[in-house]
This record gives structure tokens, C-alpha cells and sequence, in this order.
């Protein structure tokens, strides 16, 4: 079969490698319709998440048929067309149980305390073979897989395997209520999602922090207010928007890759360097031009400007990827205010049946999120094209 597949940093390709086959009774083999290409898959090339295994198929987020089941599972069949959720849940342990799905104590080979397991990630998650192929084996498929309404097309199931739970995540760790001002730093496809989420559980107003124009425009055709870091300074526009108070609540829904954020004349002229490569490879991407790093350390801008923004005991929600090793956060900040602090990788599983729900009755439509739609053989170029955050590519789906 074609699968994309990750060599070393910097360096992917689509190869040809072997079909998986079941490997335990609760496995499942999915032909895989449609896949996607998301922000975590390039902090796994760019090596900013580290830990990646030559050889692993990457890709978390899949919709397909299912061609084949262990004896373990009782509840699907070959032919049941099923969403794929992004992390991998065991339906029995504790954590499962009690809702916490993504720390799963069963599913990730490492150990109960290795953390989440999800598809196509570092070692320290399984490493599982990825979605961003013809076939995949799905672990734990009896408590993991979604079966699809027959309403629900694959345009709008894929994008409920990760981004549209992880941004309804966010708004429930920041506990959004009826009537809060919630500001969401990143307007990527993520970020997009959390602003809908926020209106979905009663926000009375949201702002979006980014630099790009036409992701900007996105969550302004939302009912967003919208603020350029590139044009203003973030925090000082949010507290002249909200009367000197601040937000309620605030949402980093961009991660490590805020460290690529600068404000002043210099980022305006930023030119994103994309080095000579081989049609086979992605290259890491880098910014070299000048600016000003504010407020603080560079990974930590979007918290920096989150705890600044945010109102005395406001909540601040942290869904953006961090390496493990991070250890920046401006805690004094955020302790003389009471702010309360939640973060943490999505509870899919948990998530995921209701957001199914709310697409098949129609009360709400995913759609506006997802802009590209190429061929799984075109992938090398949609990959470059999305590292580069060019204009109108904002989520791309691979059909498969």
C-alpha cells in the first residue's frame, strides 16, 4: 500500500510498504477514505517534537471502511463505515471510564505512565503506524472507532477525528459559560474550532490572536473579533476591547509554534525560508528575519500574552502541542491573579460521539474549516504547501 511515511527530520515521503494485518483480537484493519494533514504532524518533522522513529507511517486523523476484525470485536463488522479518532482508549481501564480517554492506562505500549498513545507519533506514544495511508490496524477498535451516520460525508467526519474535538476541548477546559469573553490565541484550523466551541457553549464575545490575514478573516466570518499581533500589540488591544478588564476566559491553541510570533515593522516583511530540497522531502521551516520577541522567552509568547490578557481568576486553557521538556510559564503572573490553569491532549473518545451528533442533526456544520482537498499522491506538495502556511490552506484533506 501508499503511506506517508517519516525518515528523519526534515525528510518524509510517500512509500510503498507492507498492509497491516490483526495483530490482536481487538484490532480492527480500516481502508482508509480520507485522511488529513494537521499542525502536530509538522512539529514531528520540524523535530521541535522530538522522538520520531524512521520507518513510522505518520497521520492522525482517519475515516474509512472497515475490511477486517479480531474476534474481540463484537461491535462492528466489515463494511461499517467509522470515524478514527485521533488518541487510542482501551474503554475499561479507570481513566476510560471516568472520561479521560487520552490517559488511557491500557492502550500505549510504553506503560500506564507513558501518556497518551496516539496514531503516527513518537516513540514515547507507542509509535502506533499512522492514518496517511491506504489501510491502518486500529488498537482497542470495540472502544476506539465511530461508526458514521450515513448523513455525515468524509469532508465533515474527518475533520471531527482531531481538530473540532481538540477545539471543543479547549473551551471545556477553559470553562467557557453563558455570557464570557474568550480570547483564542491561534487561528489555525484548531484555533478556528475553539472559537466555535466557545460559541457553541454561550460565549457573549470572542477574540482571535493571529497574524495572518486570511486565517483572521476565517474566524472574523465567525462573528470573531479579530486582533493582527503583527499590527498591534495583542495584549493591549484585548484589555482596550474589554474596558481594562480582560477576558474571562483564554484558549493557546497554537503551542510551541507561538515561538515564530514577533510584533513591529521587521515581522510584516517576514520571509518564511523554505531550503532547496529534494521532491521527497519537507524541510523544517525556519524565520530569520529581524523583530522583537515580546513579551518574554519565545516559547512562551502565547502564554505570556494569555495570562496578561486574562481577567483576576479567569481560567487559561492550554490545547497548543509543547515538547516534553518545556519548562517556561510566567507562574508568578498568573498566581498573583488566580488565574486556573488546564491542559492536556483531547479526550476523543469521550468527545467525539456528541460532536457526531450535532453534525447529523444539522445544528451545526464543520465545513468552513476545511479549504484543500488533494490526492493522497499529491501529499509531498500539499505538505510543503501547509508548512509554509500559504494563503487558503488552512486544513487539508487527503482522499485516499
Amino acid at each position: 500500500m501508499k503511506a506517508v511515511v517519516f525518515h528523519d527530520i526534515g525528510n518524509i515521503s510517500l512509500d510503498t510498504v507492507p498492509d497491516p494485518s490483526l495483530e490482536r483480537d481487538n484490532d480492527a484493519i480500516v481502508r482508509l477514505t480520507s485522511s488529513a494533514i494537521c499542525g502536530t504532524d509538522l512539529h514531528m518533522i520540524r523535530g521541535t517534537l522530538g522522538g520520531m522513529q524512521a520507518g513510522t507511517i505518520l497521520g492522525h486523523e482517519g475515516v474509512g471502511v472497515i475490511e477486517e476484525v479480531g474476534k474481540g470485536v463484537r461491535n462492528l463488522k466489515r463494511g461499517d463505515r467509522v470515524l478514527i479518532p485521533s488518541t487510542i482508549s482501551c474503554g475499561f481501564c479507570s481513566y476510560c471510564r471516568f472520561g479521560y480517554t487520552a490517559q488511557c492506562d491500557t492502550a500505549n505500549p510504553n506503560g500506564a505512565s507513558a501518556g497518551t498513545a496516539f496514531f503516527g507519533g513518537p516513540k514515547s506514544t507507542g509509535p502506533i503506524d499512522g492514518l496517511q495511508a491506504e489501510y491502518a490496524r486500529t488498537p482497542f477498535a470495540n472502544a476506539s472507532l465511530v461508526r458514521l451516520p450515513d448523513g455525515i460525508d468524509d469532508d465533515r467526519a474527518i475533520l471531527m477525528s482531531d481538530i473540532f474535538p481538540t477545539g471543543y476541548f479547549g473551551a471545556q477546559l477553559a470553562e467557557v459559560t453563558r455570557g464570557d469573553t474568550v480570547v483564542v490565541f491561534g487561528a489555525g484550523p484548531v484555533g478556528q474550532f475553539a472559537v466555535a466551541s466557545a460559541w457553541l457553549l454561550g460565549a457573549g464575545r470572542v477574540i482571535v490572536v493571529d497574524r495572518l490575514p486570511d486565517r483572521l478573516e476565517t474566524a472574523r466570518a465567525q462573528g470573531a473579533e479579530t486582533v493582527n499581533f503583527d499590527e498591534e500589540d495583542p495584549v493591549e488591544a484585548i484589555l482596550s476591547l474589554t474596558g481594562g478588564i480582560g477576558v474571562d476566559r483564554a484558549i493557546d491553541a497554537v503551542g510551541v509554534d507561538a515561538q515564530h510570533a514577533r510584533t513591529g515593522p521587521a515581522a510584516s516583511s517576514e520571509t518564511a525560508q523554505q531550503g532547496e530540497a529534494e521532491s521527497r522531502d519537507v524541510t523544517p521551516q525556519r524565520n530569520t528575519a529581524g523583530g522583537n520577541w515580546v513579551p518574554g522567552d519565545a516559547p512562551t509568547q502565547a502564554l505570556d500574552w494569555a495570562v496578561a490578557a486574562l481577567a483576576k481568576a479567569g481560567t487559561l486553557a492550554v490545547i497548543g502541542v509543547y515538547p516534553p521538556n518545556d519548562r517556561f510559564f510566567p507562574l508568578g503572573a498568573a498566581m498573583n491573579k488566580n488565574l486556573t490553569l488546564k491542559m492536556g491532549n483531547c479526550n476523543h473518545r469521550s468527545i467525539v460521539p456528541e460532536l457526531v451528533e450535532r453534525v447529523r442533526n444539522g445544528s451545526f456544520d464543520p465545513l468552513l474549516v476545511l479549504t484543500n482537498r488533494e490526492p493522497i499522491m499529491n501529499v509531498m506538495d500539499a505538505y510543503k504547501a501547509f508548512d509554509l502556511r500559504q494563503p487558503g490552506w488552512l486544513k487539508v484533506k487527503l482522499d485516499v
